[in-house]
């Protein structure tokens, strides 16, 4: 092995970034269309950094449930 440091972090599907900000995966894919979440389309597919999850605030991913109606409090 080398001493070189890893230089790239590894992209999450859409499933394992929504299970670390704890929303649907579809609410997650929403919010990247939106640029409420910073996200890369592949294809039909959605890719996310842990590092770009984690910077933003929770309150960013629950504003709305699937249908765009704000979540019962």
């Amino acid at each position: 092995m080398s001493d070189i440091p890893h230089l790239f972090e590894p992209l999450l599907d859409s499933e394992q970034a929504a299970a670390i900000v704890k929303v649907h995966p579809k609410t997650l894919q929403r919010h990247a269309r939106n640029g409420l979440v910073i996200g890369v389309r592949v294809g039909k597919l959605w890719r996310f950094r842990a590092s770009e999850l984690f910077s933003l605030p929770v309150e960013a991913y629950n504003e709305d449930d699937l249908d765009g109606r704000p979540r019962a409090r």
